[in-house]
């Protein structure tokens, strides 16, 4: 798996398997700066990488929003250009928490053209595990938002039963945030009109969750820091 920190090493078609698009999308982006332009190797071959996916998965996401290409690419603009990776798959989870709830049911060759790569037995599970995915008879049904990050996760080393209590945790804490912000402005909007009330619910939903990802993400760091500060500590003693 491509990292910010790796030499991207992805051809332009294995690029575009790996976005579920085409080749002659990616190109059309370069043109229009959507994309950074690509690291040229050995033979002049372009080499793309994680930031080229996750810049397409945000350019995916703000599409499914509706907006134009026109406004996409104003978007894109008021970016930082050294943006990781891991910073635009940020921007693109604010992005999706604008749209409501979409489930779609699927084939399996549909899951796996969407997926950008083969999935097999144990790949599906992974996905179930993550409620990315559910068994609906011989199809599946899929959170089409969670799907590239469920299988960006499916190369992330971890078990099975790692993913599900992730998931129970994830899930417990959530609801608990949710519900105690609801009660938090439940005060704040009771005296207002039900139209004032989801004006403000609009507008308040992607700033509360990109609120929400950005302390997670660095109460996250911290964790990971003091993690790794202790287990280097307790190897050299």
């Amino acid at each position: 798996m491509t990292t910010d920190a790796e030499e991207p090493t992805l051809t332009i078609d294995e690029l575009a398997a790996r976005a579920g698009t085409t080749v002659r999308t990616v190109r059309f982006y370069g043109t229009k700066g959507l994309l950074p332009p690509p690291v040229i190797g050995a033979r002049r071959v372009g080499r793309y990488g994680q930031r080229h996916l996750a810049r397409l998965a945000l350019i995916e996401e703000l599409q499914l929003q509706g907006m134009t290409l026109a406004a996409i690419e104003r978007y894109v603009e008021q970016l930082p250009p050294d943006l990781s990776d891991h910073d635009l798959a940020i921007h693109r989870a604010v992005v999706a928490s604008w749209a409501p709830d979409a489930e779609e049911t699927v084939t399996r060759e549909e899951l796996r053209r969407r997926a950008g790569r083969a999935l097999d037995d144990g790949d599906i599970e992974r996905l179930v595990a993550m409620n990315v995915v559910r068994p609906d008879g011989d199809a599946y049904r899929v959170d089409s938002g969670l799907l590239r990050l469920g299988v960006e996760l499916l190369d992330v080393p971890l078990s099975h039963d790692a993913i599900l209590a992730a998931r129970e945790v994830l899930v417990a804490h959530s609801r608990a945030a949710a519900h105690e912000l609801s009660q938090l402005f439940k005060d704040e909007v009771a005296e207002r009109d039900a139209q004032d009330v989801k004006s403000l619910s609009a507008h308040m939903h992607p700033l509360v969750v990109q609120a929400l990802l950005t302390t997670f993400q660095r109460s996250l760091k911290e964790e990971l820091q003091q993690w790794l500060g202790a287990s280097q500590v307790g190897g050299s003693s």
